[in-house]
């Protein structure tokens, strides 16, 4: 990826700089201005208010939702994939470069203490999450095919009325760009940098490599992708879960410090000693909130797209399925990469303000930031070379690229509904415009794959941030809106809310069919 400097373009982009520093961030021109960035108190806001609202429903229903993930029945409800399936699209989506090297810039923002708060919020983001899975199905909407379909864009539109479209059409806009920009683009070129240094090929060609691969998944529609998903990650996850808990039993004497580590860098209001930027309570929640947040994708609105194609009738079962995916993301997969970064000990080194470099014990002390603390602390954990690498930095590159691939497979379906719902509200716009539409898209979706793979995307960030925050906006004030329903939902009244435009589905009113996950 190149680094020159672009002195006209960073001019020209600075207003977006700005603007997405102080939604994600609260400063502006590096001044801050907030303690607690906006996004971050309209996101944890909500989740609060979910969860008073649904009455700790998340945390009483944990357990029994956990237990679901591994029930199977043959009697499959009305959709187009299993919940099971249905699941693991979303956590494919979920499951990114943040679990890897965003766990570890909240580290570096905000200290050990951040993944306490990183906690926090993935409980509340699980209220957020149910409240948006159990509206997908509730309010999914059939094509002129059968098929099903829906997100926050249908139960903003048949939930709240067509008073509400310009909100459904706002989060469309939202998603559609944030699709190609941080769901394609910034993760092939994250695609192409690890295939160059792990196969010392050059970026276009792993560009090309996973464009191919990707277009032989996609061209099958959600069927294929939720195959495919269904398929990969569980032992994806698995396996680098393994791997993880193996680093840890290596390094078991220092386990006990870092808890101690975490709890007391949540609350104390003193700086720490080491490589990361500050551990003051407040910085340790902002750094710890807003990457949660970001990994898991609660209140986004992207992961209810692939749960509300699910092959089940009861809006609730779904809803404790998406929540389900805000745990396994955040409070499992993110947690033992933060475990690793804070356990493992090495050989490491930190400089300091005065350009002094003096060795450290841990990565996260050291100079290493992002994916390269990651990778170093699991280098450190698994040194045994392989063709000259270290086996554990061979192993989580690999899983870097896996958990790569399978998000540009999910967000290119996110992309297809969006543009497809926006196409859907033009005059003469038909089934056959449709398929016409879902192909284009698919191939425009890997042109964009193969040019992000080396194109030098340092800037794009910037509006990716702002687009992930103009998909947020309008589903939470639909969530908020449909709060009611979330609530009614949660208790077992699968037809609750008023449909307009159309009559209550029958399948609501019916017996419960394909609950279970497989």
């Amino acid at each position: 990826m190149s680094t020159a400097p672009v002195s006209g373009l960073e001019a020209a982009i600075e207003p977006i700089t700005n603007v997405s520093d102080f939604i994600w961030g609260g400063s502006w021109a590096g001044v801050e201005i907030l303690p607690i960035p906006p996004m971050v108190v309209i996101l944890l806001g909500a989740g609060i208010y979910f969860m008073i609202g649904l009455r700790g429903y998340p945390l009483r229903r944990l357990f029994p939702a956990l237990a679901g993930l591994f029930k199977k029945s043959d009697n499959k409800g009305a959709g187009e994939i299993s919940p099971f399936a249905a699941l693991s699209t979303a956590l494919s989506g979920q499951v990114g470069t943040g679990n890897l090297a965003g766990v570890a810039t909240a580290i570096t923002l905000g200290g050990p203490g951040a993944i306490f708060w990183m906690w926090v919020t993935a409980l509340f983001g699980m209220a957020l999450a149910f409240a948006e899975g159990s509206l997908a199905v509730r309010f999914r909407s059939q094509a002129a095919d059968g098929t099903y379909r829906g997100g926050p864009m249908t139960y903003i539109s048949i939930g709240l009325g067509p008073k509400w479209t310009w909100l459904a059409v706002l989060f469309c806009l939202g998603t559609l760009f944030s699709a190609l920009v941080t769901g394609n683009g910034i993760q092939a070129n994250s695609l192409g940098d690890s295939a160059n240094e792990l196969f010392g090929i050059p970026e276009w060609i792993g560009g090309a490599v996973a464009a191919v691969a990707v277009f032989a998944v996609i061209i099958g529609g959600i069927k294929s992708i939720g195959k495919v998903a269904e398929t990969i990650v569980p032992w994806m996850a698995g396996a680098y879960l393994l791997m993880a808990m193996a680093a840890l039993l290596i390094n078991l004497p220092y386990l006990p410090e870092t808890f101690g580590r975490i709890f007391d860098g949540a609350f104390n209001v003193q700086s720490a000693s080491g490589g990361f930027l500050g551990a003051a309570i407040i910085m340790a929640i902002r750094a710890g909130v807003a990457r949660g947040l970001f990994s898991n994708e609660a209140g986004q609105g992207s992961t209810p797209i692939a749960h509300a194609v699910a092959q089940t009738n009861d809006p609730a079962a779904q809803g404790r399925f998406a929540m389900m995916g805000t745990f396994i993301d955040t409070v499992v997969i993110c947690t033992m990469t933060a475990l690793v970064m804070l356990t493992v000990a090495g050989d490491f080194t930190f400089t300091d303000a005065n350009g002094v470099t003096q060795a450290v014990e841990h990565a996260w002390q050291s100079d290493l930031q992002g994916f390269a603390m990651t990778s170093g602390a699991y280098a450190a954990a698994f040194p045994y070379l392989v063709f000259g690498i270290p086996v554990g930095t061979l192993v989580v590159s690999v899983a870097l690229i896996l958990f790569v691939f399978t998000t540009l497979l999910t967000w290119s379906y996110y992309g297809e509904r969006a543009i497809t719902y926006l196409y859907d509200r033009l005059p003469g716009s038909s089934l056959k415009g449709e398929k016409t539409l879902h192909i284009i898209w698919r191939i425009l979706w890997c042109v964009v794959i193969f040019v992000g793979s080396f194109a030098p995307l340092q800037l794009v960030w910037r509006l990716g941030d702002i687009s992930n925050a103009a998909m947020t906006l309008p589903n939470i004030i639909g969530l908020l809106a449909l709060s009611g329903v979330v609530f009614a939902l949660a208790k077992g009244n699968r037809s609750a809310g008023t449909d307009h435009g159309r009559e209550t589905p029958k399948e609501l009113l019916e017996e419960i069919t394909g609950a279970p996950g497989h």
